[in-house]
């Protein structure tokens, strides 16, 4: 698995449903790919932009309701909650995770 630090840099409701959260994400050197993920009943997207969270990089690219996917946000389930998994420091984006 191909863990990183990624940042944030824009995440927006995705206008097919109510459930996904279209985001940029940079991932190091440079690259952005874009991530959904089904959040959105718990999260705001305006809170997103700006934090950095760990991302699974090296996954097939999915399609969901017509938005692709090129990675994975990792999140803990708390009752059905997601809670986002964050560093404790301020880290770059693209430091591997060990």
């Amino acid at each position: 698995m191909d863990l990183r630090i990624g940042k944030i840099i824009k995440a927006e409701k995705a206008p097919t449903t109510k459930k996904l959260i279209n985001m940029k994400v940079e991932i190091g050197q440079g690259e952005t790919r874009q991530i959904v993920a089904g959040m959105a009943e718990h999260l705001k997207p305006e809170n997103l932009t700006g934090k950095s969270i760990v991302v699974l990089v090296n996954l097939e690219p999915k399609e969901f309701m017509g938005l692709e996917s090129k990675g994975m946000i990792l999140a803990a389930d708390l009752n059905g909650k997601p809670i986002l998994i964050t560093p404790e420091e301020d880290t770059p984006p693209g430091t591997k995770i060990k």
